[in-house]
């Protein structure tokens, strides 16, 4: 198959003639990636049973992992659903559109090749001009997972989506890079008590305080069990992950952080209590970690790096741009501020994939405060990991 790619040339001013082919595909039962302000999707039309196979057959995703419906505007949604919860109307009225999927009870029309079986639909409403403006034209609810093969980290750009679905399908749209850069948060609000099935930008907090109580499903703490049905994507298989070994380096709270700073001090450390600075020349902000947990999880950084680059393999690894200058060692790359966790967000796949590109067998990371979009970033990082877990 050809993959035809359209670059869309002002994003702020969309032309329907720049989108109107990539519509008719949809109609016609064709695949079209597209960006959303997560990351880019994989579409076909969501009312179409084939058009779902397409799309598992093209990413390679099993087939019990349900597809997210996209849709252009909130009157989509009752056709699609049973029934809108008063928590899913709440969240409608607060987050869409924008970055937060809802499962609700389907309707007839929903396909199970859709749903992954499921008597229920995931529905997202995006806030992206181009998404938006495809789904509307295309006039069909569009189920798009990301546009990555599966288990692959997800496409923030298009070239990303070009270099795994390059030939699978027939169109990709470039809008250029995204803004959010990991995938929206899913709320089941068909269960009596909203449950959180997957961490995004929509927060905790954020969720919390719209509706109160809000659960967390045990899928976004730990592995799912093999004989459970997902019912949501990024439950259960192996995603986000790249081809290296990935290990994640995480600091236990610790009341002793101040005794650990001589330790460190034969690493390059040199700490500097009550202030957010330890050595290495440079600035080096914990955020909602203290600096000695820290100093404990970039030092143990650097020693599983240390070990395997003296084996002579390829080793890289992921910091912070307040820690970059401690590591001296590795193909070393920043994946944003830790005071920012939206900039460590946006930049988390593309130095996954990079890393790729780089052909590196090992990657050790640092890890990050649970807190706000931390709690997704560090969902993405564990499953990426396998959950293969490093604590000091």
């Amino acid at each position: 198959m050809e993959t035809k790619r359209i670059v869309i040339k002002d994003r702020k001013n969309i032309k329907d003639e720049e989108l109107a082919e990539a519509a008719a595909v949809l109609r016609s039962g064709g695949l079209v990636a597209f960006p959303t302000e997560t990351v880019y999707g994989l579409g076909g039309n969501a009312l179409d049973e084939d058009a779902a196979r397409k799309i598992y057959a093209a990413k390679g995703r099993p087939s019990d992992n349900p597809l997210i419906a996209h849709i252009s505007c909130a009157a989509d949604l009752a056709p699609l659903v049973k029934e809108i919860p008063v928590a899913g109307r709440k969240l409608m009225e607060a987050f869409w559109p924008g970055p937060l999927t809802m499962i609700f009870p389907k309707s007839g029309r929903v396909p199970y090749g859709t749903t992954g079986g499921l008597d229920t639909v995931a529905v997202r409403m995006p806030d992206d001009p181009v998404a938006g403006r495809l789904i509307a034209l295309a006039g069909v609810p569009v189920a798009a997972p990301s546009a990555n093969t599966s288990g692959r980290p997800s496409p923030t750009t298009a070239d990303h989506v070009w270099q795994d679905m390059n030939g699978r399908i027939n169109m990709i749209i470039d809008g250029g890079p995204v803004g959010i850069g990991v995938e929206s948060t899913i709320v089941d609000v068909s269960s009596p008590v909203p449950s959180v099935l997957r961490p995004g930008a929509i927060t905790m907090e954020m969720l919390r305080e719209v509706l109160g109580e809000v659960t967390i499903d045990p899928a976004i703490l730990g592995p799912m069990k093999e004989d459970i049905r997902p019912k949501a994507p990024g439950m259960k298989y192996r995603h986000y992950a790249p081809e290296a070994e990935l290990t994640l380096v995480e600091a236990a709270e610790d009341e002793t952080a101040g005794c650990e700073a001589a330790r460190y001090e034969t690493a390059g450390y040199e700490a500097v209590r009550g202030q957010e600075r330890v050595g290495c020349g440079g600035q080096m902000s914990g955020g909602q970690m203290r600096d000695g947990q820290v100093e404990r999880m970039v030092g143990k950084v650097k020693e599983l790096a240390h070990e395997k680059l003296i084996q002579g393999c390829q080793v890289g690894i992921i910091c912070t741009d307040e820690s970059r200058s401690c590591y001296t060692e590795g193909t070393v790359r920043s994946i944003g501020a830790r005071k920012s966790q939206e900039s460590v967000a946006h930049n988390l796949y593309a130095v996954l994939r990079e890393f790729d590109d780089l052909k590196v067998e090992y990657i050790f990371s640092e890890s990050f405060s649970e807190d706000h979009l931390g709690q997704a970033i560090m969902n993405r990082l564990s499953k990426a990991a396998g959950y293969k877990i490093v604590r000091v």
